[in-house]
């Protein structure tokens, strides 16, 4: 099976299985969006909806974080892990958007990409679940797992793992296909399956289970 075959089948696959695709981060605002994946990084995002439950509660807009004090803010954000740098990009994330941006988020890749601690990855999370705009597939630990396991892709690197899903997928699946593969990344196909055990794509339906299984070299 070609691979632009084969992803429409695992679409199809992930939509049976995880029918409501949508980030798990909570947010009110696109600017709040932003600094909970910020803070996603090496976090889960249930560990980050509890801390960005009382961050903005006292820091709720751009504003509010560019004078937060730096040290308070670590202390807001510190069991997200390497809190010390993401309170940094945080604070002058918000001073940016502030000066640059007239204190609204950018809808753009190429202005998110320039706010400190935005990469590609968070720049599409921020473009689909807050604006409805598909410029990407976000990448991360899961997609870039279960891509590699599924045989679509031979990279390593995110960027190149997104240019890859990108041409295999249709625009109309970008933002699902990425959000169903994080859900299934963390229910099924975890980490801790050794690649030469694993049913990369395991999913029940009524009556019938569907696989599809990596033929690793």
């Amino acid at each position: 099976m070609k691979n632009k075959e084969r992803i429409l089948e695992i679409i199809e696959l992930l939509r049976g299985e995880y029918p409501v695709s949508r980030t798990a981060l909570q947010f009110t605002t696109p600017f709040q969006l932003l600094i909970a994946t910020i803070l996603s990084a090496q976090c889960t995002d249930k560990r980050v909806n509890i801390v960005s439950k009382e961050l903005f509660g006292k820091y709720p807009t751009p504003e509010d974080l560019a004078i937060a004090d730096l040290h308070k803010l670590e202390q807001y954000i510190r069991s997200t892990g390497f809190y010390r740098q993401k309170a940094k990009n945080i604070k002058n994330s918000s001073i940016t958007i502030i000066e640059k941006f007239n204190s609204q988020v950018p809808h753009t890749m190429e202005e998110l990409i320039t706010l400190p601690g935005v990469g590609r990855k968070t720049a599409n999370v921020v473009l689909s679940s807050a604006y409805g705009i598909s410029k990407g597939i976000a990448v991360d630990t899961h997609v870039k797992r279960l891509s590699y396991r599924l045989g679509l892709t031979d990279h390593t690197d995110p960027v190149k793992i997104e240019l890859d899903l990108m041409e295999l997928t249709p625009k109309a699946e970008w933002n699902d296909i990425s959000l169903r593969l994080i859900l299934h990344g963390r229910s099924i196909c975890k980490a801790q399956v050794p690649k030469h055990e694993c049913v990369c794509l395991s999913i029940s339906v009524p009556k019938k289970e569907f696989r599809i299984i990596l033929n690793l070299h």
